[in-house]
């Protein structure tokens, strides 16, 4: 299709939407209005842009790409005092990966408060410190609470100021461990906008059906990418109760994709796995998320095991020229979902 008259058409389409919302949103139970509501606030400069710019620059790659993952508190202190951390595991996945060390000089860490800003730098890592106002995100945010949800939407504005600033990246939750360089599956076509992951993938890699995590995934930066998350972003106000994984899914299964001209492609299980769906073939594996999972200690118990598994396998790979693997249950992550919410906070 030709790339003009797709930009025209895109431009042509984003136009009518943003013409029709206010309209839209008194007929419709999804909160379109939201969006011009949006437009009006985008007066006010994002805090600290010019040191986000800063930070964007040291970690990017040559074709401005860098990796990004927001941390608190939580993340970076050990579970009842025990190591390691989350944030640990998640450095340790990158030390024991496939050609996955040199990807930490392109590592931007996001810190929502200061305990984990100061961790970051002790690491002597890229670090960004978010500044969220009076809001409060150094706890641990229990799944579908109301301060996840926020902290969600939060991470959500900010990872939009990066695509402003031109900037492509993937963003990696940090219960994502990098087994392998997941740049060599990607697909580097820049006619894909969007590269996301899924808890269950139905396997066809462009259906909208798909079930989607906005824990890993790959934006490049254009004016249609970020039309998505103005829009995404806008809808915020008038989601109460959804975080914004569901919001997006909602907009993929209405046609959002279509409307904007977006090339979404969804990632195969098999490669970017996790633990709502395993692949046993640890042969193809690039990531394992803890996904289907819902506190901090329950996920740090499994992704242990995830790089015990891991480093066995290479031993015994090496060592044998072989391997009868198999990864070991996600017990904690399966027991998490019992737990009454007083004991997870």
């Amino acid at each position: 299709m030709d790339y003009t008259k797709n930009s025209i058409s895109t431009l042509a389409i984003f136009s009518l939407l943003l013409a029709g919302f206010i309209y839209v949103s008194t007929l419709s139970p999804f909160p379109y209005k939201a969006f011009s509501s949006f437009k009006i606030n985008q007066t006010n400069s994002s805090p600290g842009k010019n040191e986000l710019e800063e930070a964007l620059q040291k970690a990017s790659m040559e074709d401005n790409t860098v990796i990004i993952t927001v941390i608190n508190k939580a993340y970076v202190e050990p579970y009842n005092g025990e190591y390691p951390s989350m944030f640990d595991l998640f450095l340790e996945s990158f030390w024991e990966g496939e050609i996955t060390r040199v990807l930490l000089e392109h590592l931007l860490v996001v810190a929502v408060d200061e305990t984990a800003y100061e961790r970051c730098k002790f690491r002597r890592l890229h670090c960004y410190r978010l500044v969220t106002g009076d809001v409060d995100f150094a706890g641990e945010k229990v799944y579908m609470s109301v301060e996840f949800i926020n902290m969600m939407w939060w991470r959500t504005r900010f990872l939009m100021d990066v695509l402003k600033l031109g900037y492509n990246f993937i963003f990696t939750d940090t219960d994502v461990m990098w087994l392998r360089n997941p740049f060599l599956m990607l697909n580097k076509s820049n006619k894909l906008d969007l590269q996301m992951s899924t808890d269950w993938f139905n396997g066809n890699p462009f259906s909208n059906s798909n079930s989607i995590n906005t824990g890993f995934y790959h934006v490049r930066s254009n004016s249609k990418t970020i039309t998505l998350f103005q829009l995404w972003y806008a809808m915020r106000r008038n989601s109460k109760g959804m975080k914004e994984q569901d919001v997006l899914t909602k907009l993929i299964h209405e046609g959002v994709n279509k409307e904007l001209g977006l090339r979404i492609k969804f990632l195969d299980n098999l490669h970017f796995s996790g633990f709502c769906r395993d692949n046993k073939d640890v042969k193809l594996v690039m990531t394992v998320h803890a996904n289907c999972c819902r506190s901090i200690e329950a996920k740090v118990t499994d992704l242990k095991n995830v790089l015990m598994d891991w480093k066995r396998f290479k031993e015994g790979h090496v060592a044998n020229g072989e391997n009868s693997f198999k990864w070991s249950n996600h017990t904690s992550c399966t027991n998490s979902w019992h737990v009454l919410n007083s004991t997870l906070s």
